[in-house]
């Protein structure tokens, strides 16, 4: 028998198809693949497309998957595409999709696009929204929706299925309901399976399970993640300063922040944030704040190094060998920052073990500067013949190795202490101290016993 079912496509043959590898595609070839994707794979598709040819794919879209896919989309290019559609369109674009992906797609609007779209809502949609955006979008009152079933905790099971059934559908991801007292306040949970297994004539007080603590609104994304990925959760009660249930949380949401705060940390380790395929001028507008901090720092570099201009004059293996000091020590302390960033992001670095990773650190750069200073003053001295130089590096390289690693552990600290991304500014002044101490070290040894 013939397999009637619909191919599924993927967004490999979907970009293959659009850049013409093989044929020069047409418009029907094109929707055809279209129908037959996952709106996460055309989501995909279109972040993996130059602007010109996004944009041609995107006119290819029905209205009816726009909003399904735009919620799948990372913020900028979300944006991007957003700011091309009216108001008018958009409201119909987000109308089926889920309060939350709602909200996030609000959040990124200027304020009189979203004042817009929620006037042409109706009371309790507006509401609701309006409930949420009242929270900042990096809170657990901004990732949560407000879609939710509660229960009193005097009514039966019973009771309970027959007002289950009586709901069209459960929102998704709904693996428990809430108990809530006349007041709302949140007084525990009921597991959808305790309510499949359990006696009927059984009342919710005597099931329901009050040990997990619900999230406070103004909980940071950061630490909701960590508690979803500590307790295995699946949602998570949302309270506001008054203990009143105002919503929840579910697993796709802390995946994407997740996601999220993966993507910015390796991107800000470099100094950028932006689309993969971002037009030239907007892709140079972005990197050259760090591009010219990163010069900044190098100026300071030289000046340390014209600090012994002479002896660089009179020796000039010196000039030869410095960058090698230099740069094993920016390498130890980008590996040490690397550390740093990791524990802080995820929050297991405190004040009771810093000293204890303190001391760690620098004792793995003094066991890796003393055996790398013996392979480079061994290769010092076969290269240039001269006992006291082939010291000088060695000494040099383990005072920079261990720099490196004070530098690695504490200026991730400063850096938040000032309020700023470790993960961005991290490495940039890390490379520079590592840089001025390693010259300083090496030439400032050769002034004092070669001159």
């Amino acid at each position: 028998m013939t397999d009637k079912s619909p191919r599924h496509f993927s967004s490999e043959e979907l970009l293959k198809t659009i850049q013409g590898q093989n044929v020069e595609p047409s418009i029907n070839q094109i929707k055809r693949i279209l129908s037959g994707m996952h709106p996460s794979e055309v989501a995909h598709s279109l972040e993996s497309l130059p602007p010109s040819e996004r944009k041609f794919l995107w006119s290819l879209i029905d209205t009816q998957d726009e909003g399904e896919i735009i919620s799948e989309l990372h913020d900028e290019i979300q944006q991007e595409l957003i700011s091309e559609i009216s108001s008018e369109e958009l409201i119909t674009i987000i109308s089926d999709l889920e309060l939350d992906e709602i909200v996030d797609i609000l959040q990124a609007l200027p304020e009189q696009k979203t004042e817009n779209i929620l006037s042409a809502m109706s009371q309790r949609d507006r509401q609701r929204i309006e409930e949420v955006l009242e929270y900042p979008e990096d809170t657990a009152g901004g990732l949560m929706n407000t879609d939710i079933i509660s229960v009193r905790p005097k009514h039966s099971l019973e009771v309970v299925m027959r007002y289950l059934r009586a709901q069209r559908e459960l929102p998704k991801n709904t693996d428990q309901i809430f108990v809530v007292s006349r007041e709302n306040k949140y007084l525990g949970s009921l597991p959808i399976s305790s309510i499949l297994i359990s006696d009927p004539s059984l009342n919710v007080r005597e099931l329901m399970e009050t040990e997990i603590q619900p999230l406070e609104a103004n909980l940071d994304d950061k630490d909701v993640s960590r508690l979803f990925e500590q307790n295995d959760w699946v949602s998570a009660p949302v309270i506001d300063d008054k203990s009143r249930l105002i919503g929840r949380i579910t697993i796709d949401d802390v995946v994407d922040v997740i996601m999220e705060d993966a993507d910015q940390n390796f991107l800000g380790m470099a100094g950028v944030a932006e689309d993969t395929f971002a037009a030239p001028a907007r892709a140079a507008r972005s990197r050259i704040l760090w591009l010219s901090i990163n010069l900044l720092t190098a100026f300071i570099a030289s000046m340390t190094i014209s600090l012994f201009q002479t002896t660089i004059d009179k020796i000039v293996y010196l000039a030869i060998l410095m960058p090698v000091v230099a740069s094993m020590g920016g390498v130890a302390g980008t590996q040490t920052l690397t550390i740093m960033i990791r524990g802080l992001t995820l929050q297991q670095i405190n004040k009771s073990n810093l000293m204890w990773l303190y001391k760690r650190e620098v004792a793995v750069s003094m066991v890796n500067g003393i055996l790398l200073s013996m392979m480079v003053g061994g290769i010092t001295y076969i290269w240039f013949g001269d006992v006291i130089i082939a010291v000088l590096i060695c000494v040099a390289m383990v005072v920079n190795l261990i720099s490196s690693a004070i530098a690695g552990i504490f200026i991730p600290i400063i850096l938040r202490k000032f309020n700023q991304d470790p993960a961005i500014a991290g490495s940039v002044v890390v490379t520079t101290v590592t840089d001025v101490i390693g010259f300083f070290s090496f030439l400032g040894l050769a002034t004092f016993f070669l001159i």
